[in-house]
C-alpha cells in the first residue's frame, strides 16, 4: 500500500483506528506496509459491524427464551412463536442494514481511489470459506434441525413447544449466515494496489469465516430443550456439540491461514 494512497482524498479518519490498522497488518505478516486512511476506515467499520453483529445472536436467544416462557405459562402458544419471528426478521433486516453500511463506506472509500485495480476476479464462496468449512457449516445446521424436528416427536408438550421455538431460531441464524455470504460475495473489490488488494481479499475471508460460526445452532437446543427432553435426545444434542467442536478445530487447524489463502487467490486470478 503506498505511502500516500489517499492523501489528501480519502475519507477523515482517526488517528487511533490508523494505529489499529497497522497492528492488523502486523498480525497478518504484513509489517512492511503502510496503513492508509482507505485500511483503517474499513477496519474500523468492519470491527463497529463484527460488535453489532455479536449482539444480534443474544438478541435472538432472548427473544426465544422469553416466547418458550411465554408459552408456558398459559398464552397461546402461537403468540409468542409468533412474536419469535417477527423478531427473526428484524434480527435479518438489522443485519442486512449493517452489511449495507459496511459496502457504503467501502464504496465512498473507493471512489477516493485515485486508482482502482481491475484484474482480480471476485473470489468465490470456496475462496473465501472453503470446501470444508461450508460443508461443515451445512453439516451443522442440517444436524441441528434434525435434532429439533425429532424434538417435535416426543410426548412431553413442553420439549414440543420449545423445538418449535427453537426451529424458528436456527431457520432465523441460517438465513442470516446466507444473507451475509451473499452480501460478501457481491461486494466491490476496493483496492488500489497490490497490498491493498491482498488486505482486501482477507478481510473478506476473514468476514467469512466469522459469519460462519454455528453459535446458535449448537447453543439454542441445548439452552431451550434439553430439560423436559428425554435421555435418548440429551446424548443426540450433547453429541453434536462435541463432534462439531472437534471438526471445527481440525479444519481450523487445517486450513491456511487468511493471509496465505488470500495471496493464493490472487495467485488464481
Amino acid at each position: 500500500m503506498s505511502s500516500d494512497a489517499l492523501s489528501g482524498h480519502g475519507p477523515a479518519v482517526r488517528p487511533e483506528d490508523l494505529k489499529m490498522a497497522e497492528i492488523w497488518l502486523t498480525g497478518h505478516g504484513l509489517p512492511d506496509v503502510r496503513p492508509t486512511p482507505l485500511l483503517a476506515v474499513r477496519l474500523a467499520v468492519r470491527r463497529r459491524a463484527r460488535l453489532a453483529n455479536a449482539i444480534l445472536p443474544a438478541g435472538l436467544f432472548i427473544g426465544a427464551a422469553l416466547a418458550y416462557v411465554s408459552g408456558e405459562s398459559g398464552l397461546h402458544a402461537m403468540v409468542p412463536v409468533l412474536i419469535l419471528i417477527v423478531l427473526v426478521v428484524g434480527m435479518l433486516l438489522a443485519q442486512a442494514l449493517l452489511d449495507r453500511w459496511v459496502r457504503r463506506v467501502d464504496r465512498r472509500a473507493g471512489e477516493a481511489l485515485p486508482r482502482r485495480t481491475a484484474h482480480l476476479a471476485q473470489p468465490g464462496w470456496q475462496a473465501l470459506l472453503g470446501r470444508p468449512r461450508a460443508v461443515f457449516i451445512v453439516a451443522t445446521f442440517a444436524g441441528a434441525t434434525a435434532l429439533v424436528v425429532s424434538a417435535l416427536t416426543v410426548q412431553d408438550a413442553d420439549a414440543r413447544y420449545a423445538a418449535l421455538v427453537v426451529l424458528v431460531g436456527v431457520a432465523g441464524a441460517g438465513a442470516g449466515i446466507v444473507l451475509q455470504l451473499r452480501d460478501l460475495l457481491a461486494r466491490p473489490i476496493v483496492a488500489e494496489d497490490e497490498a491493498s488488494l491482498t488486505a482486501d481479499v482477507i478481510m473478506r475471508i476473514e468476514d467469512a469465516r466469522e459469519a460462519g460460526m454455528p453459535t446458535v445452532p449448537w447453543s439454542l437446543p441445548v439452552v431451550l430443550i434439553f430439560g423436559a427432553a428425554p435421555l435418548w435426545w440429551k446424548v443426540a444434542s450433547i453429541a453434536l456439540v462435541i463432534i462439531g467442536m472437534i471438526a471445527l478445530i481440525v479444519i481450523t487447524t487445517r486450513t491456511p491461514s487468511s493471509v496465505t489463502t488470500a495471496r493464493r487467490v490472487m495467485s488464481l486470478s
